[in-house]
């Protein structure tokens, strides 16, 4: 396709698709990749996975067994799937066509150590719609709503597996409400702030599946030092 292009990841060398017509992946998605903690053997699945950037850098920074990254858009994962074999990863990477709502079904219950997510930030009637599809689809709650992104991952999720999770701070409130009615508790919150003396634009959370926890919120993680110019933090992300 003519809009497609082909963009590197720092880390490994690796090499993703991207249309530039289409919803290409921001640094959300590389601050959550980086926020997610993946161990050793261990199954993880990326709910709305999009161009499957997420399982992408978790294979390069993680020693987890298996990825699978699920996306609802035919088109987008057929990309993510020809990025999985751009970098002859299909043996550890599978990419399903399918809709998160329905996850437990294809998958099966409490069959994942991890679940990761960067769902739509904003509702149905929150906000001017793009009038591109794709992009519509990853901003706005169109196919998804926030609770059924939670209903899947509590479903999907062993005993003790984690959430990982990027959204906006506005919806927190909501985000630790559903988490408890679906049986997860948040342990872990780190605001980002595009610069340090602007309130926080983005949060990344983790919770527990039926597990004990006590909340810890880290140290905020500020993107960048000046216009232009990236934190120390960020810098090492990109360099990994």
């Amino acid at each position: 396709m003519k809009t497609e292009r082909i963009d590197l990841l720092n880390q490994k060398g690796y090499k993703i698709i991207q249309n530039t017509k289409g919803f290409c992946f921001g640094m959300d998605a590389v601050l959550l990749a980086h926020f997610a903690q993946v161990q050793e053997h261990e199954t993880v699945i990326d709910l709305g996975t999009g161009t499957g950037v997420i399982p992408l850098l978790l294979h390069a920074n993680t020693k987890g067994r298996h990825f699978i990254g699920l996306e609802i858009q035919k088109e987008v994962a057929d990309m993510a799937r020809r990025s999985v074999c751009l970098n002859d990863l299909s043996k550890e990477i599978t990419i399903v066509e399918g809709d998160l709502k329905n996850a437990c079904d294809l998958f099966g219950k409490g069959c994942f150590d991890v679940v990761t997510t960067n769902p739509p930030y904003m509702k149905e009637n929150g906000g001017l719609v793009n009038p591109d599809r794709s992009k519509a689809i990853s901003r706005h709650e169109l196919l998804c709503t926030l609770e059924d992104v939670m209903k899947s991952a509590a479903g999907l999720l062993k005993t003790s597996g984690r959430l990982y999770m990027v959204h906006r701070p506005r919806r927190l409130i909501e985000i630790g409400n559903l988490a408890q009615q679906y049986g997860l508790k948040i342990r872990r919150i780190c605001m980002v702030h595009s610069f340090v003396d602007q309130p926080a634009n983005m949060v990344l959370i983790e919770a527990i599946r039926s597990g004990n926890a006590q909340l810890i919120v880290e140290k905020p993680c500020i993107i960048y030092q000046e216009k232009g110019v990236y934190t120390e933090r960020i810098r090492q992300y990109f360099e990994m």
